[in-house]
């Protein structure tokens, strides 16, 4: 059996890149459903459709796909911003001017990214960037009770808004903003979510669509504010910046047996939780949108499985990498990771030239399980081509966009010219 031994800074970041590539192929997978527009219910036939095997994948999706993706890519922003911070401080300069601007172009390529597909995260998570920097003053123990606060808050929330409907305003405001621009700029009258996606499948050229992201941005966020989104990832963002600032990962032999607490807890916890996450998410819905009992206990499985599970997995991930097989397998998806937004904008352009009428016009005639061989299909490309891209150039193309963005200087884009 391999030995755990102390990792380098240079692995540190490589085991961050690998980390963001594994989370990059659970969105994607995640998303598809999204770009899909599949219907369980609608019972359709056709030679990617699966009815009974499909079934059985999107309830696997619900109980380890669902959730826990995003929530490594939450704990991996947290991480990234304490580590910027931490290397700001240690050349004895005020790193946070740096830190917001590179938010500030975050905040502009998501809302570019919005053009392109509605279910965009960059901007949302832009934005729950600007309110973590204030918060990363207080002590690693207070903001590790504070993230599992607010990841267990959503609870309450959705409690609250079963007693006091009014609470949902907001989300309400935004999702009936969505549907007057809908009437304006696509002439849906409807007022069921049906009936758009319906358009956006069957009928919307890509003028269209570009119009419907525009109303799809009331939507997202409606969504988002919804499903409490909001303190879900924000208590990922302080756990991940504990882990960057106490250099968990970098002193991983002290830490062992702390993780395999992290990976027996959570197996113990996030198994069951997920399986009656997937149970409420595949039968009762429905019950979830119309705020009522079912709602909540699908409210509660998700708070008490999505995080623990999304932690084994990182931790898994620790300890894999550790050993010498594993650290050779791994680094396979490192580059992939590396070139995380410019492969996550790639995911949207596929997924929307697939499914789209404008495009291949798939869009509700692929089911979950031929989803899945397609996401795999896509990631094993990525592999390839994100590789060959960076034996020759420093970033991906949208990476080094940002950071000659954030620097305020053009950053050497091609590997045979000197940082």
């Amino acid at each position: 059996m391999q030995m755990l031994s102390p990792v380098q800074t240079k692995e540190r970041e490589v085991f961050m890149d690998v980390l963001r590539g594994f989370a990059i192929l659970g969105i994607f997978i995640a998303n598809l459903d999204s770009f899909n527009f599949f219907n369980e219910q609608a019972h359709a036939t056709g030679p990617f459709l699966l009815q009974e095997w499909d079934h059985k994948m999107l309830f696997l999706h619900h109980m380890f796909v669902e959730g826990k993706f995003y929530s490594i890519f939450s704990l991996l922003f947290g991480w990234g911003i304490a580590l910027q911070v931490k290397r700001g401080l240690e050349n004895g300069i005020n790193p946070i001017p740096t830190i917001k601007r590179r938010l500030g172009f975050m905040l502009v390529l998501g809302f570019a990214h919005l053009m392109i597909w509605f279910g965009d995260i960059v901007l949302f998570y832009a934005l729950l960037g600007f309110v973590l920097l204030p918060l990363r003053r207080f002590s690693n123990k207070i903001l590790l009770v504070t993230g599992a606060i607010l990841i267990l808050l959503p609870i309450l929330l959705y409690a609250a808004k079963i007693k006091w409907p009014w609470l949902n305003a907001p989300a309400d405001f935004l999702f009936k903003t969505g549907q007057k621009l809908d009437t304006k700029l696509l002439g849906i009258t409807s007022e069921t979510s049906e009936a758009r996606y319906a358009f956006l499948e069957k009928n919307a050229g890509w003028w269209d669509i570009f119009k419907g992201n525009l109303s799809g941005i009331f939507y997202r966020y409606g969504y988002l504010l919804f499903v409490s989104r909001i303190p879900k990832v924000l208590g990922m963002f302080l756990v991940g910046y504990v882990v960057g600032r106490s250099d968990f990962y970098k002193n991983i032999l002290r830490h062992k047996k702390t993780l395999y607490r992290i990976i027996g807890l959570g197996l113990a916890i996030g198994l069951p939780a997920n399986y009656m996450l997937g149970h409420y998410m595949s039968w009762y819905e429905g019950d979830y949108f119309g705020f009522k009992i079912k709602g909540l206990y699908q409210t509660i499985a998700y708070a008490a499985g999505v995080a623990p599970l999304a932690l084994v997995y990182v931790a898994l991930f620790m300890l894999s990498f550790q050993t010498r097989t594993g650290k050779k397998i791994l680094s396979l998806i490192a580059p992939v990771g590396k070139m995380a937004f410019s492969n996550y904008i790639m995911h949207s352009l596929i997924g929307n030239f697939v499914f789209l009428h404008a495009g291949l016009g798939y869009g509700g005639r692929v089911g979950p399980v031929y989803c899945t061989l397609f996401g795999l299909c896509v990631f094993i490309v990525q592999i390839i081509l994100s590789t060959a891209w960076l034996k020759y150039f420093n970033y991906g193309p949208l990476e080094w966009l940002w950071r000659s963005a954030t620097y305020k200087k053009w950053q050497p884009m091609r590997k045979n010219i000197p940082a």
